[in-house]
Order: structure tokens, then sequence, then C-alpha cells
């Protein structure tokens, strides 16, 4: 089998967002990872609308073209890594859409998430994790929390450092969450043939 395919999809959509950052570094660090193939999705790029299908694409086939074309593009995945901020205690609006949009093509797939914020995006990937099970994915127990301290170093609410000031810090959670991901990925690729 080829190397399963993990889509790294970016939450934020705002101008000043500051996802980007932390997205770059962690596509540096993974792009020769011997086990795993990764490809930054923008959920600027996707052109998504607001949810207004008449059921989940799990029942019936979405009506919407760039529905569609969303969907089609998370099917050739095998696993996700989100960049998470967190808003107000939970995921962004723009991301729990993108995950409405979809059904089938989640479904048996690991995810984990680099989360950043004050508390390190702690809360929001517990909301992401309990979308993910009704998904009928994976969330893993590793992750990637940029918070705190670190957060405000490299945040333009900060020091607006680079992020190479703080991976020492981010190491350890990162080879963690890419040997957890690396497994699953491999083990329900396999699984679903």
């Amino acid at each position: 089998m080829s190397k399963p395919r993990i889509g790294v999809i970016i939450s934020s959509t705002r101008d000043s967002r500051f996802a980007d950052k932390p997205a770059q570094w962690l596509m540096d660090k993974v792009k020769d990872h011997p086990d795993l193939e990764f490809d930054l999705i923008d959920l600027r790029d996707q052109n998504l609308p607001f949810f207004n299908e008449a059921a989940s694409n799990l029942w019936m086939p979405s009506s919407d073209p760039n529905a569609v074309a969303w969907q089609e593009k998370l099917a050739g995945f095998d696993g996700f890594v989100f960049v998470v901020a967190e808003y107000n205690r939970s995921i962004t609006g723009a991301l729990k859409n993108a995950l409405d949009q979809a059904y089938k093509e989640w479904n048996r797939k690991p995810f984990s998430a680099l989360a950043y914020g004050s508390m390190g995006g702690a809360r929001a990937l517990e909301h992401l994790r309990l979308i993910g099970i009704e998904l009928q994915m994976v969330p893993l127990r590793n992750a990637v929390h940029i918070g705190a301290g670190d957060f405000f170093k490299v945040s333009p609410l900060g020091s607006d450092a680079p992020m190479s000031e703080i991976e020492g810090n981010l190491e350890g959670s990162l080879n963690a969450m890419l040997d957890e991901l690396s497994w699953w990925a491999k083990t329900l690729q396999t699984a679903r043939g």
C-alpha cells in the first residue's frame, strides 16, 4: 500500500488569523516524514456554503457542487491534522461547517490537531474530538498544544517571535502525535482496503 495521505486542515478563515504560522511550522516538520504524506488544506480556498442540504451525504447525495468537491477532496485522505484555533471555548464556525458538509469521507479515519490559544486550544480540541466521534472518526490522544507563554511568545498578540523559539517545547508532543497518527492511519488504511 502507498503511504497514508494526511490532510492538514487550517480551520480559521479570518484575515488576521495566526494559523498560517503554526501550519507552516508543522508542514516544514513533516515534509520528509518516512511513513506519511502531508497536504495542506486551507478552508479559505474551499468556497463552502453554509450547510443547506436536505440531509447529510450519508443519507442522500449533496446538491451543492462545492460541497461535492469538498467531499471528493476529503475522500482522498487517510487521516487528518486540524490546525485548531480556539474561539470562545470551541472550534471555528468555518471548521464546524466544513465538518458538516461531509460524512462518509470522514469515517474510519484518524485525526489529531495542532491547537493554539491561551489555553492551548484544549477546549476547542475537546469539542472537535466529540464531533469526530459522531463522524465515526478516530480521535487521537496525542496532539500539539501551543498555549500560555509559548502562544504569546509567537503570536502577534504578544512578541510575534518565530516558531523556532518554542519548538523545543513542542517537539515531544509532535513526535508522539506523529507516531500515533502513523500507526492508526496505516491500520485503518489496511482495514478500509
